[in-house]
């Protein structure tokens, strides 16, 4: 059986985003929680893992900067499946009836939620910890009378034994979290799949006026659609960008290869990080 990394521990969005896209792979993955992002990207550019998914953009709190600085300084790393999954977040307790003085969740949900808990518990203290699991395990393991909550899924709650003091307390309904699923390059196989998107990273000589134009009209004069652009820190000097451009397959491969490659002529360096399938998960909370 292959193996498949997540944020772990039991009980985070990220578990539950590695449940359902396991249901779709052609073979299941042993699913391996991890404690940081960095760890287990590392761990399959090493070979200790065969895959693993990680977040990279939220639609209300942006880019995941660790996901997107490491695929761009890997020379093994590729792409093998995005996943879009909705957010769901509980706030949980031991009692339900508690005067509730402090909040515990992972910075996001924390951010996520600041209004209704504004309204609700505007003198909580909040209190980010790594993960929305670890959250509801600290909850579980403090007194009964301890006024103190958290912010986090509702497996995590079950898993502990908590109990629900509201529901779907996220300030957008319409909030989800991309994933992808990463591989090592020598085990990418794009043959057995139908693909969507294609991901390319480069730098770009910022020091001549309009190169970044000149990128982005190789694209658009051969009619390929950028679907995200995002740049990091090259991390060589100040100034110094790297870039990140999700592209459509579309049904003209030409065209976007073409691309691709005078992209590859105008850049310092280019990696095309595979093409991929996108795959949406449940729209309903977990059950």
């Amino acid at each position: 059986m292959t193996t498949m990394g997540f944020l772990g521990p039991q009980g985070t969005h990220s578990e539950a985003a590695a449940l359902h896209l396991n249901g779709l792979l052609p073979e299941a993955a042993e699913l391996v929680p991890y404690s940081e992002i960095y760890a287990v990207m590392q761990a399959v550019e090493d070979g200790t893992l065969d895959s693993c998914l990680v977040p990279v953009e939220n639609s209300l709190e942006g880019s995941i900067n660790i996901t997107l600085d490491v695929l761009a300084h890997s020379d093994t790393l590729v792409v093998t499946y995005e996943l879009i999954w909705p957010v769901h977040n509980q706030l949980m307790a031991k009692d339900p009836q508690a005067d509730i003085q402090r909040i515990f969740s992972h910075v996001q949900p924390l951010s996520q939620c600041r209004g209704y808990i504004k309204l609700h518990y505007p003198q909580a203290e909040l209190i980010p910890v790594a993960s929305t699991a670890k959250a509801a395990r600290m909850v579980a393991d403090s007194p009964q009378d301890a006024g103190i909550a958290a912010i986090c899924t509702k497996r995590a709650g079950e898993l502990y034994g908590l109990k629900t003091i509201a529901a779907e307390i996220q300030d957008n309904m319409a909030n989800c979290t991309r994933f992808l699923q990463v591989r090592r390059r020598s085990s990418l196989d794009i043959a057995t799949r139908t693909a969507d998107k294609s991901l390319v990273i480069c730098q770009i000589d910022g020091s001549h006026a309009g190169s970044l134009c000149a990128v982005l009209q190789e694209f658009a004069s051969r009619g390929v659609n950028m679907t995200r652009i995002e740049s990091r820190p090259a991390r060589t000097k100040l100034g110094a960008y790297i870039f990140f451009f999700e592209l459509e397959t579309g049904m003209n491969r030409q065209s976007l290869n073409t691309s691709i490659e005078a992209v590859r002529q105008r850049s310092i360096w280019l990696r095309h990080l595979g093409e991929f399938p996108v795959v949406m998960g449940t729209d309903h909370p977990e059950p």
